[in-house]
């Protein structure tokens, strides 16, 4: 645990509970009681999930014919509505759409916006960059679609947390790439480094919900090791960052990738890229999915609503 007086009370408060429970670590677990266990406590500090007028199961055809469960969330009906694209965080292995039910329609009501969250496959069943091109399939499926879903294919943004921030900006680099423009890129704590060597690493590797261990084992099941020199798993090392989306990103300060956020903050400006960076005090990984507890969430939530209020305008 962080020493006390970096971390906020309330933060303070749910570590300590979590301490208590003295839980068996994540990354001694198999992975499908990992899963289940994320899964079942997702929401026990979450906000209650918020009634929409519009909450439907959608399913995307990935490249190999896999049908990609997603959710769309809308906080209205009649006129078409702008469109993020959500991808949930977990570290590649963990995480679904139940797990951030509550977060998706949090960002809908936030943004006036629909919010298209996408289940895509995980490690180690798929490997990478399985991830990443489920990811890349709905975002093209999306930009195709959105009219029939009652969307605006000129206003769509993307974004993500922790692993999903990664797709995200690795998303946004794809869309460049393929002259599809995006309103914003939206991310939340992404990993973005290729290697977990940052002072922060070593300052936080057992601050709270992400620790040094667990990375490991999240990204010793999600890729081989020759593989983290690639961009789309760290997409601080692409050859190029200009003319990417805007970017909004939002950070804890007690986190291990809180380094690896403001880098990729930097390389996007000294590209020419504007970019919002927000960073919250005294608070950890994952932070974002407490907000009964934690009131830093519920401002992240409020603040990343602006940005894509403002993105869509």
């Amino acid at each position: 645990m962080p020493p006390l007086d970096e971390l906020t009370p309330a933060m303070r408060g749910v570590l300590d509970r979590m301490r208590r429970a003295a839980r068996l670590p994540m990354h001694h677990m198999p992975v499908e009681a990992a899963r289940l266990g994320y899964e079942l406590g997702a929401e026990l500090l979450d906000l209650p999930r918020a009634p929409l007028a519009r909450v439907e199961n959608l399913a995307i055809p990935a490249r190999d014919g896999h049908r990609l469960r997603a959710r769309l969330y809308a906080p209205g009906v009649g006129a078409p509505l702008s469109a993020l694209l959500y991808f949930h965080g977990g570290g590649f292995v963990i995480g679904s759409l139940e797990s951030h039910d509550s977060l998706c329609r949090q960002f809908a009501l936030a943004s006036g916006a629909a919010v298209l969250a996408i289940d895509y496959r995980l490690a180690p069943e798929h490997r990478f960059p399985t991830a990443v091109n489920d990811a890349w399939d709905a975002l093209l499926w999306l930009h195709a679609n959105a009219r029939t879903l009652g969307l605006r294919n000129d206003a769509i943004a993307i974004g993500g947390d922790s692993a999903g921030g990664t797709l995200a900006a690795v998303g946004a680099l794809m869309a460049r790439d393929a002259g599809m423009r995006l309103a914003l890129q939206l991310l939340i704590y992404p990993g973005v480094a290729a290697r977990q060597d940052s002072d922060s690493h070593r300052r936080h590797a057992h601050a709270g919900m992400l620790s040094s261990e667990l990375i490991d084992w999240f990204f010793g099941h999600y890729l081989a090791p020759e593989a983290r020199g690639e961009w789309r798993f760290a997409p601080l090392l692409a050859p190029d960052h200009a003319g990417v989306a805007p970017a909004w990103i939002g950070l804890a300060e007690i986190d291990p990738l809180v380094d690896e956020g403001v880098a990729y903050a930097d390389a996007l400006r000294a590209a020419g890229v504007p970019v919002d960076l927000r960073i919250w005090r005294g608070v950890v990984h994952d932070f974002i999915k407490m907000g009964r507890a934690i009131p830093e969430a519920r401002e992240l939530h409020a603040a990343a609503g602006a940005a894509l209020k403002a993105a869509f305008a």
